[in-house]
């Protein structure tokens, strides 16, 4: 089996060599993929391109911008996938994996009433901020609101790494490592989440 360690150098070579060969256009193309399902980090990509920024080879706006605008493209695919196919799967497969109409109407009613606060909060949590325009694509969310609440998270978010990487210069790998313990944490949460609906809805069935 293939360890962590070696799918993140992979990534991280990866996100090098997008960046070395295409420049900025790399980077919008990088953090396009980190908003979708693709496992790729933030904190691989914008930390090297803040590095790069302290050499003079990019200019701290323009990735800021280039940056934040990938991740807007990354998650309006993702919510488009949710919204075109999402709630069609739900409704045909959906009893195979526990997820019923009332689970469709529990996300719809969430993201009305919640989904902008949501959406901003997920941008700063690694793994939740890969997946979570999909449900807001289930649930039908504003999409003008999806849109400025996505690229004023993202935009923090990735200023904050690009200016880490720039302040950690050759150290920018730093911020990966450190950031790799709350990746930790939120997937164990995010796995007792998942045990916990499976058996909330066992206990249902059975009763």
């Amino acid at each position: 089996m293939i360890g962590m360690d070696v799918i993140l150098v992979w990534l991280a070579n990866f996100s090098i060599n997008t960046i070395s060969a295409l420049g900025y256009f790399g980077i919008l193309f990088l953090m396009a993929l980190e908003s979708m399902i693709f496992p790729l980090p933030s904190e691989l990509v914008m930390p090297f391109a803040g590095f790069l920024v302290s050499k003079g080879s990019f200019s701290f706006l323009t990735v800021l911008i280039v940056s934040t605008f990938g991740s807007l493209i990354g998650s309006l695919i993702s919510y488009y996938i949710g919204k075109y196919l999402g709630i069609g799967f739900i409704k045909k497969f959906g009893k195979y994996v526990l997820l019923d109409e009332e689970d469709l109407e529990k996300t719809e009613n969430w993201f009305a009433k919640g989904g902008e606060k949501t959406i901003f909060i997920s941008r700063f949590i690694p793994v939740v901020r890969h997946f979570i325009s999909i449900p807001a694509g289930v649930a039908k969310m504003n999409i003008e609101k999806f849109c400025i609440y996505t690229f004023i998270g993202a935009g923090i978010w990735n200023g904050f790494l690009l200016w880490l990487g720039y302040i950690l210069g050759v150290h920018w790998q730093e911020v990966r490592n450190y950031s790799e313990y709350l990746t930790i944490v939120v997937t164990i949460l995010l796995v007792l989440a998942v045990i916990y609906f499976v058996y909330k809805h066992i206990v249902k069935k059975l009763n």
